[in-house]
């Protein structure tokens, strides 16, 4: 077993690069958004539970992600930001905000369809707690976003609380991050395959400096027929094995992505990149069908004190010009595609509500495919 984190998660779990799938593009040293400076990621994923449905019991498959912008104690500086929305079946609050001024503060969150108001309004009851000042002199408008788990999960349970917020933000860390059923993408499906929390990065060099985009995705999305891997159609190939279903399975799929790099972009620029997000989606075979939610946040961690906007003088901000972004647009396709495919690949089997059963992408098959 190799510990390069290129081809395993912290507990073992393989990353596609394991199997010899082929990339383009650099990679940072972790190969995850956390890759960017100042950018951490922690879950709370929540598991209990087997058998028939029982509202407010379970089972139990969901979790909360979080994903902190910056350091802790700089959470209340505001970072550069665009969103796109490719197909809007779903949730990202606070998107009116950044599309207004071009930024937004405070942590990230992403869990399930039901459970988005929970993390949101968890998501200011911590700032009250570690940044009080924050909350206290201004309004409070977090980003938190959903995908739909109701295969796996008791999602009308609301098993969801601030609590389970709390860890996922107080635990949030910059080093390698877990992938696959982990955090918000515990009962996330992807193709057909058990999916969830996905993660990549790329290294840019512009004009002799050095920058790094990174990507998060939490994929519950995609038909089995339409599933591509670097290039080739190869669903047809995977009739089996198959989801099993105890109970009807509905058609709600989607896929969020959070885009970050370190390089010094403006909001419009920032917009642009997240326009690129379903590129790298459609890649893998995603083509934004009508219940999917496909939304998109891309953010900069540069220009801080720009993006504060302290009142009574100039603001300048240094930017790349538009001219030389071609190579990051190229950095957020080639990661979010990558990091699609380590969300599926660094998982297993799970059975849910009512027996309901979603295999993993089968690892022989990846062998026999790339070995």
């Amino acid at each position: 077993m190799t510990d390069n984190p290129h081809e395993r998660t912290p507990s073992g779990k393989p990353r596609a690069r394991q199997f010899g799938i082929g990339f383009e593009g650099t990679p940072g040293p972790l190969n995850a958004i956390t890759d960017v400076a100042g950018v951490s990621v922690g879950y709370a994923t929540l598991i209990s539970g087997d058998g028939a449905l029982v509202v407010g019991q379970g089972p139990v498959r969901t979790g909360v992600t979080a994903i902190l912008p910056r350091p802790r104690a700089e959470l209340a500086t505001p970072v550069f930001a665009g969103i796109f929305s490719q197909n809007g079946n779903g949730e990202l609050t606070g998107s009116h905000i950044v599309e207004e001024t071009g930024a937004f503060n405070f942590p990230i969150t992403i869990t399930n369809t039901h459970s988005c108001g929970v993390t949101r309004d968890g998501t200011l009851r911590w700032m009250q707690r570690e940044l009080p000042a924050a909350v206290n002199s201004a309004w409070g408008l977090p980003v938190a976003a959903e995908t739909y788990d109701g295969f796996l999960n008791d999602i009308n349970g609301h098993h969801v609380s601030f609590v389970h917020v709390a860890q996922a933000l107080d635990g949030a860390g910059n080093g390698a991050i877990e992938e696959g059923s982990v955090g918000g993408g515990t009962g996330m499906i992807a193709f057909g395959f058990k999916a969830g929390s996905g993660t990549a990065s790329r290294i840019v060099e512009w004009q002799g400096r050095t920058h790094t985009v990174g990507a998060f995705v939490q994929a519950n999305f995609g038909k089995r027929r339409n599933f591509m891997l670097r290039g080739e159609r190869v669903g047809p190939q995977l009739v089996e094995p198959a989801i099993r279903e105890g109970t009807p399975r509905a058609e709600k799929g989607s896929i969020i992505a959070v885009i970050a790099t370190d390089a010094p972009f403006l909001p419009h620029q920032m917009k642009r990149l997240a326009r690129r997000v379903p590129l790298g989606v459609a890649m893998t075979g995603g083509f934004g069908y009508h219940s999917s939610g496909d939304i998109f946040l891309a953010f900069s961690t540069a220009n801080a004190d720009a993006a504060l906007g302290l009142s009574g003088r100039i603001a300048n901000a240094d930017f790349i010009p538009d001219t030389d972004i071609d190579p990051f647009f190229d950095a957020v396709i080639q990661t979010v595609e990558e990091a699609i495919l380590n969300a599926m690949v660094a998982n297993d089997d799970m059975t849910g509500r009512d027996g309901n059963f979603v295999p993993a992408l089968p690892k022989a098959w990846l062998i026999e495919k790339f070995g």
